[in-house]
């Protein structure tokens, strides 16, 4: 098996190692990733600036740009074969929630999907003393286990995996309760105001409700969540109204 790993902590981020070497028990393992942190870059490509690479070996590249860049740079310019699978992290920090729309450890990994490959991303809870190494072990056969059932294209599969002892793995729901994010209100030494982002204050988690737990309810509770995710945001299931909507609208006002 050829994998891809990418990550937006940076090449030298102690996750994306620890992934390295639990990922060579699938098979060959090529890096391309950042030459730097680029978390919270979402899906951000380069287009106003050229990107850079540096190849340390033959199996692994620096990239300067970001998570995203450097899966397009892996696909079309720097692989002499495609990857079996792409997989993104590991990243410091859960990547639950709201967060999928921000991350940069997610846009790697649905940069993969959007070129048809099997895609993985993967995140740890920050803690004081992070268990890379066994996070590292859980998510590999976790991964193994999927890609061997798994028959979808297009699909990430966004692992989480809490910091303390890991009592198990579940399906899990993304948390869909908005974040209550807070700016720190300052002043510079020439009188200008400006704003620091200061993080998300406390925020309560969706109910259960018969349905499965959401991803940060997962986590909290000591499982690995695994979330299936797609590029896809339309709602399917408005489409029949949208259309008989728009369609007398049509009537009414002439050409669409």
């Amino acid at each position: 098996m050829r994998i891809l790993l990418t990550n937006d902590d940076g090449i030298d981020a102690p996750g994306i190692q620890a992934l390295r070497t639990a990922l060579r028990r699938l098979g060959e393992v090529i890096i391309v990733a950042p030459d730097r942190q680029q978390s919270a870059t979402g899906c951000s490509i380069s287009l106003h600036r050229p990107i850079t690479v540096h190849a340390r070996d033959e199996v692994t590249f620096s990239v300067d740009g970001t998570p995203a860049d450097a899966v397009k740079l892996a696909m079309r310019a720097l692989l002499r074969k495609p990857p079996d699978i792409v997989v993104s992290g590991m990243n410091f920090g859960l990547n639950c929630g709201n967060n999928v729309l921000y991350s940069g450890t997610l846009a790697g990994a649905l940069e993969g999907a959007q070129h048809g490959y099997p895609a993985y991303a993967v995140s740890l809870e920050v803690s004081d003393r992070p268990r890379w190494r066994p996070a590292a072990t859980a998510a590999v056969r976790l991964i193994e286990r999927l890609h061997r059932a798994r028959r979808d294209d297009g699909v990430v599969y966004n692992i989480n995996i809490p910091a303390a002892k890991i009592r198990g793995v579940v399906a899990a729901r993304q948390e869909m309760q908005p974040y209550l994010d807070s700016f720190d209100r300052r002043t510079d030494p020439r009188g200008r105001v400006y704003y620091w982002y200061h993080g998300m204050k406390d925020w309560e988690l969706s109910e259960t409700n018969g349905e499965a737990p959401t991803d940060q309810r997962a986590v909290q509770s000591g499982y690995i969540a695994v979330t299936p995710l797609h590029r896809d945001l339309t709602r399917h299931d408005l489409m029949p109204d949208l259309s008989l909507l728009t369609k007398t609208n049509r009537r009414k006002g002439g050409r669409a």
